[in-house]
């Protein structure tokens, strides 16, 4: 089969993985401030060739449930968030073909500095650097980097337009060519192929000249992970992997099939972009084996984590609230961040006005659910059924705990898909794109 399954980790510098209550799994690791941790995580996935590995992040600690962050930090809720980046360049160095991304928020960071640093990142991956695009979604955040609130959702993405012109715009700025770096004429680069910017928008201005010539892989791979409507256009106009909600939901199809048409109608050929749902996976020998293990993970959440990664999720304050209770209109209307809970619980349920309880019940953060479990038949019979009937082009896998979850599916899923010849033997090269299938961009070629 000449196309293969895409594979993405997905990670948090944190004190658990994006299931809170991870931390609380007798086999996880708890040395989560410590470069061994992650290292040990990077090893596992290149080992299983994962193509890439991500590391999600906020800007704040869930702290919107009552407005404290008390419980937060009692019941280890996400509480400990680290700066991507210095993770990321820990499992660089114990690496050789995983591909490394973090995320980058375009509201509370300068586009000089997002492009500084990836492209920095990419040179010292030799070329295995991606960056998540994220507008960010909650109050937290903005009070953490000086703002009263949040800025509204649509304008976010209008902003993050301009933040992508200039970031594509500076990484574009140096010819491949530019560089000369010749001792004996005493010439360093080619001043007529390094370019200033000099860009006046809306809502941001760069001049340049930018600082960081062009990487082995041209510049860093973008990604994306927006589900409303606006966020699927930026998607469609910008990302060249694209992290999907569709999960094994009918509605994966759905999903996919808006999300190519999006690229196509900006220009784009949809089959450069790899579109990945995310998926949780718990893979044992056996499928006896596997549901013993989901047995003891679901022991683990609380219904405060819940209620805590709710509020943060949607920026509505859900304490002291009737949990039975209808939301009001005016509540509903309040929501702000991550909308697509909202319309899912209220598509999900068929109420106009779903209560608490309809959240906690409909919507997954905090808890595993919809997790594909099984041995290697059936997680590969599952994870085949999607990727074959143009469901998604991948999977970005989240961990119920860290490092055994990556372990298992590594040691049991990933042989039976080569068996099957959904997925790659070998990495394909040297950078990322090349083992995405990503020509290396051309000058402008986003304009």
């Amino acid at each position: 089969m000449d196309r293969q399954m895409v594979m993405v980790g997905f990670l948090q510098a944190q004190n658990c993985t994006n299931i809170p209550a991870s931390w609380r799994h007798p086999e996880s690791r708890t040395d989560f401030t410590t470069p061994e941790y992650y290292q040990e995580i990077a090893r596992v996935l290149e080992a299983g060739k994962f193509h890439l590995a991500f590391f999600d992040d906020r800007l704040a600690m869930p702290d919107r449930y009552g407005n404290d962050h008390a419980h937060t930090v009692e019941y280890g809720i996400r509480c400990v968030k680290m700066d991507p980046v210095p993770v990321m360049m820990a499992m660089a160095a114990v690496t050789t073909r995983l591909g490394l991304g973090a995320t980058g928020s375009t509201t509370y960071y300068e586009p000089f500095h997002i492009a500084r640093t990836f492209a920095t990142i990419d040179h010292m991956t030799h070329g295995r650097a991606a960056w998540n695009v994220v507008t960010s979604v909650n109050d937290g955040e903005a009070l953490n980097m000086g703002r009263a609130e949040h800025i509204e959702h649509d304008l976010r993405y209008d902003r993050a337009d301009e933040f992508m012109e200039i970031v594509l715009g500076h990484w574009d700025s140096w010819d491949d060519d530019a560089l000369i770096v010749d001792k004996k004429s005493g010439r360093f680069a080619d001043p007529k192929k390094v370019r200033r910017l000099d860009y006046n928008g809306q809502y941001y201005h760069s001049r340049g000249p930018f600082t960081v010539p062009r990487s082995e892989q041209g510049h860093p791979v973008i990604i994306q992970a927006g589900q409303s409507g606006r966020g699927k256009r930026f998607a469609g106009r910008w990302a060249e992997v694209v992290f999907s909600s569709g999960g094994i939901a009918p509605r994966a199809k759905e999903i996919y099939a808006s999300l190519r048409e999006e690229a196509e109608n900006c220009g784009r050929d949809p089959n450069l972009v790899s579109i990945c749902n995310a998926i949780t996976i718990v893979a044992g020998e056996s499928k006896t084996d596997a549901e013993d293990k989901m047995a003891e993970i679901e022991k683990l959440p609380l219904e405060i984590d819940q209620l805590s990664l709710l509020a943060e999720g949607v920026n509505f304050d859900f304490a002291n609230r009737d949990l039975e209770a209808p939301l009001t209109d005016a509540e509903l209307a309040s929501f702000s961040g991550m909308l697509t809970i909202r319309d899912s619980v209220i598509r999900a349920s068929g109420k106009k006005n779903p209560s608490t309880r309809d959240f906690i019940n409909i919507n997954h953060r905090g808890k595993v659910t919809d997790a594909v479990v099984g041995g290697p038949k059936e997680v590969s019979d599952a994870l085949e059924e999607m990727f074959v009937g143009r469901a998604c082009d991948g999977f970005v896998v989240a961990a119920t705990h860290i490092p055994g979850a990556y372990a298992d599916f590594v040691r049991y899923v990933i042989p039976e898909l080569q068996r099957r010849g959904l997925y790659h033997r070998d990495y394909a090269g040297a950078t990322l794109r090349e083992n995405l299938g990503l020509p290396v961009p051309a000058i402008g070629a986003w304009k």
